[in-house]
């Protein structure tokens, strides 16, 4: 039986975005008879003190937790050096226990693992699969990050494309990003689009008035405008701050925020010194609320930089899909998620900046009932025949099969 061995910096019991997909990827391979380690570390997304254990078998996967620095990720030097450290610590980890014609599946946490897992693999004869879930450089480049818009940013991008060219299978997640890769070179013969997802059991739509928070967070007989989850240096917000200027009067939407990341402390400061009365901060929700916590808000918004389409996909969008709510995306016309919104109209696209446009959309969505349940019911469907859980993982089957022409085990 083939052996698939994962790298990412977190996993179980973390709950950030890449360990919840692949948390639930790794289980459900295990379930169909697959043999599964992942190699991580002992920190948490939103816990850099945490201290996992060094190794466990959890649910039949065999977790091997490597030590590393624990600056955490609001400070970008501290972050650089967690990444670094990560880097050191899992070449003896993979050097011990990568065996020939194992499969190694190497995400993009931190950035540029792939040119470890490359190096691996090749001296100790595994089969190397990446899985990208963002492009480094380009997305340190697009927002600025210092150093990165210079020749010295060359250089990471050519030994990034040298590891993509080494691998069996990239696995991205848009054809953007395809796109993205076969212009720099990478053979198209080894790109396969495999989509985030959410799952349609976990997170299930709740009508409003069933919805206990709403009550618990005296939401009830309000319209609430959602976002949940991180909102990081990818994000804008200040298309959605000034449409809550806008919409500020009695009877006006609540602005619900639930999550955190490196941006969410300045919107926070940002909405006190604009006098918005109706936005409500909560931290992240545990996963077995998830169904009603997206289901707090009547609407959600999300966003992405134009300049970072075909490099990122906010995984956020699942998860609103499941919930069965509109989705306002404040972001490119012509972007991964935008095509999504028109194709199954279950949402709309505003462009940064035009904070009028999207509070005219929420006043469109706020005063329609019929139409927020039109647009959440579409967006529950686009989710059960795209972005299902169980369609990630057939695909990922094929692929497995494929790299390493062993038939994948029947599903449970």
């Amino acid at each position: 039986m083939r052996r698939i061995l994962f790298l990412n910096r977190y996993f179980h019991p973390d709950h950030s975005a890449t360990s919840q997909l692949l948390t639930e990827l790794a289980i459900d391979l295990v379930a169909g008879g697959e043999r599964v380690c992942v190699i991580t570390s002992r920190q948490r997304y939103d816990d850099p003190d945490a201290s996992l254990p060094p190794r466990e078998n959890w649910r039949g996967i065999d977790i091997l937790r490597v030590p590393t620095s624990r600056f955490g990720r609001f400070h970008l030097g501290g972050r650089a050096i967690d990444y670094l450290s990560f880097h050191l610590a899992v070449i003896p980890a993979l050097w011990r226990h990568v065996r020939p014609r194992d499969l190694l599946v190497a995400m993009t946490d931190p950035p540029l693992i792939s040119l470890v897992a490359a190096w691996i693999a090749r001296r100790k004869q595994g089969i190397l699969i990446n899985w990208i879930q963002d492009l480094f450089p380009e997305v340190a480049q697009a927002l600025g990050v210092a150093g990165m818009n210079t020749s010295l940013a060359a250089l990471p991008r050519r030994l990034r494309n040298a590891s993509l060219r080494a691998a069996k299978v990239n696995v991205v997640l848009s054809d953007g990003m395809a796109h993205r890769l076969i212009a720099e070179g990478i053979p198209q013969a080894t790109i396969r689009v495999i989509h985030n997802w959410a799952d349609q059991e976990t997170i299930r739509p709740v009508p409003p008035e069933e919805n206990p928070l709403r009550q618990e967070w005296g939401l009830t007989d309000r319209c609430v405008i959602g976002y949940s989850g991180n909102l990081g240096r990818a994000h804008e917000f200040a298309t959605a701050l000034g449409a809550a200027r806008l919409l500020n009067g009695p009877g006006d939407p609540v602005w619900l925020f639930i999550g955190g990341g490196a941006r969410h402390a300045e919107l926070r400061h940002q909405a006190g010194l604009t006098g918005i009365d109706g936005m409500r901060f909560l931290p992240y929700q545990p996963k077995e609320r998830l169904s009603w916590s997206l289901g707090t808000a009547d609407i959600h918004w999300i966003s992405l930089a134009p300049e970072l389409e075909g490099m990122i996909v906010p995984s956020k969008f699942y998860g609103i899909a499941a919930a069965g709510r509109p989705i306002l995306f404040i972001g490119a016309e012509d972007g991964a998620i935008a095509q999504e919104l028109r194709r199954h109209a279950c949402g709309f696209t505003v462009p940064p900046g035009d904070a009028g446009q999207l509070a005219e959309k929420i006043r469109l969505l706020r005063d329609n009932p019929a139409l927020r349940r039109e647009m959440g019911n579409r967006a529950r469907r686009m989710l059960e025949e795209r972005f299902d859980r169980t369609h990630a993982v057939a695909a990922w089957r094929t692929v497995l099969y494929e790299v390493s022409g062993q038939r994948p085990a029947t599903p449970p």
